[in-house]
Parts: structure tokens; sequence; C-alpha cells
């Protein structure tokens, strides 16, 4: 599917920094305006919880674009992957923090209009995550053979993690997903999903976990733990039944036309952050970070072939 032809409802949400008092930064910095223009730096974020609670968790990177920037920051959230995608090809973000396969969804869209430029190292040193499946512990289901016949939920079709990775590895795994489960459905993101799991309306769903760290918090970072944090999932009460293969962390992403000064200033503004500002770098992540690094597109090569075949498969049935 051609996303900049897909018509995608959005909903965007600008908030002023000024709300956050954080401390004074000091960082690198440049004059965004003065440069190219620009009257605003336009953060994009995945549709992954709800828009009050993205926007209340990432308030803080405002406060830090605009010091680096010398513009005001505008956030942008997004009812699924596929509209925060459409918006960055459009030329309508200057930023946004997409999992590995949105990156090679986009790259394989238009290869020019993104690059990546840093990705966060988990507290192992670990440059990946994992794609797990849950499903309620009061079910009785304990393992994927007891998965069969029953309804499976996916994240979002554009997800590394939610979509892509187990499409790929059940399979390898000699389960067929059209046959082997009574269902299968896409639930609009990630805590929707496991949302969908503690409520029965899904038998088990797949989410994505740092996969170290301890499992009542929900693992160090990821979706599991986000939920944890809001008060809405105890751990005990579900079950992880499958888990993937290393995946490689999602890439912050930013449009091949600002200029490389630019991606170099938002590389050292998150690095200064989180020596300075741990909190901070925690909400954006979702978790504890060791440190982010940065990254080019050689260390999505993997994925955005994965994504491509499956693209190709996809066609030829």
């Amino acid at each position: 599917m051609t996303l900049i032809r897909t018509v995608i409802t959005m909903f965007a949400i600008f908030v002023g920094s000024n709300a956050f008092a954080g401390g004074h930064y000091d960082g690198p910095k440049m004059d965004l305006n003065a440069m190219t223009g620009k009257t605003s730096f336009n953060l994009g974020h995945l549709g992954d919880e709800a828009a009050q609670d993205i926007i209340a968790r990432n308030q803080c990177l405002d406060y830090y674009v605009e010091s680096a920037f010398g513009v005001p920051a505008k956030t942008f959230t997004f009812k699924d992957y596929a509209g925060t995608m459409q918006s960055m090809l459009g030329g309508n973000l200057d930023w946004t923090w997409f999992g590995a396969s949105g990156y090679a969804g986009m790259y394989l869209e238009d290869p020019t209009a993104v690059v990546p430029i840093m990705t966060r190292m988990q507290p192992t040193g670990d440059l990946g995550y994992y794609s797990v499946m849950v499903a309620r512990a009061d079910s009785g289901i304990t393992s994927i053979e007891d998965l069969k016949g029953k309804h499976l939920g996916f994240a979002d079709p554009n997800s590394t993690s939610g979509y892509l990775i187990p499409s790929i590895e059940l399979p390898e795994q000699g389960i067929d997903i059209d046959s082997y489960f009574s269902e299968t459905s896409f639930n609009g993101g990630h805590e929707n999903n496991v949302l969908a799991v503690l409520n029965g309306d899904i038998d088990a769903g797949v989410t994505w976990v740092s996969g170290v760290g301890e499992w009542e918090e929900g693992y160090s970072s990821g979706n599991l733990r986000r939920m944890v944090e809001k008060g809405i999932l105890n751990m005990d009460d579900i079950v992880q039944i499958w888990s993937s293969k290393l995946i490689p962390n999602g890439p912050l992403v930013m449009p091949t036309n600002l200029p490389v000064r630019a991606h170099q200033v938002f590389v050292g503004m998150m690095q200064w952050m989180h020596e300075n500002d741990p909190e901070c770098s925690e909400n954006v992540a979702n978790g504890v970070v060791r440190a982010w690094v940065p990254v080019d597109h050689s260390f999505y090569e993997t994925i955005v072939a994965a994504r491509k075949a499956k693209i190709e498969a996809q066609k030829s049935n």
C-alpha cells in the first residue's frame, strides 16, 4: 500500500513547553530559523497509547528541543503508525521515533526521505529488544501450543514487534498463522492490544519489551513497563508464552532535507539530557536506557530486507 496516498485521520495537539520547569540546558544548540527558515520544530509520536498520555510523558522533551533549536516545539500524535509515516514522508515532521519496520516502510517508499540518527542502548549494552506474546494468567494458556485454535492479536501492521517479526518468526517455527489460530486481528497499537488480552477480547497478544530487568516491573522498558507505571497493568495478571529473537532497536529519525548540523544537535541534545535529566530520558524512552547512541541505515538493512520480502510475498498471494 502506498503510504503517501493513504488517507489517514490524524490527531494533532500543540502543547507549549513553558509548563516544564527543567534545569538550564547548555548542550549543543543551533538557530534553526536562521539556517532553514523554519518557525517550529515538529515532533511526531506513534499512536501506541492515549494521546494525552503521550503528550504528558514527552512534555519535558519540548523544553530541550526549544532550548537546542531556538524555535517552538509542536507535538503531533496519530491514531496509527501509518499516519505518522505518511506525515513524515509528506515533510510535515522534523523528528519521530519509529520501530525498525516503520522506518523500513518509509525507506521502501522513499529512500531519500529520512535518515536514522540514533537509538537507545539497553542497560545490558544491547541495541535491541523483543517481541513477546502474552495471555491472561487465569486463561490456562502457558505456551504457544496452548494457543492453537484461539484468537491472536497484533498491535499494528506497521509495527516491528507488534506484527512484522511475529509474522516472520512464527512460520519459521512451523506455525501457519492463517490456519493455526482461529482468528487474528489488529487492535490499534501495543497498549490496546494488551488491554484486549486483559479484557478477554483476544486470547493472546504481542507487544514489545526490553527483555531485561524485573518481570514484575514489566522489564526495564517497553510497553508492559509503561502500562505498569500507569497503573493499568499488574504483571501477575499475565503470562509470557513466546518471545522473538533480538530485534534492532528502532531509530530516532529526521528528514534528510534538514541540515546535518540539525541531526548532530539533536543527537547531542539527547545525550546531554540523558546525563543531566535522566527522568526525562526515561520518559522519552519508556524506561531505563544506558545511553543514546548514533546509528545509520546499515543497522536496519536486515529489517528492510524482511519487510520488502513480506510485501512481495503478499503481492504474489
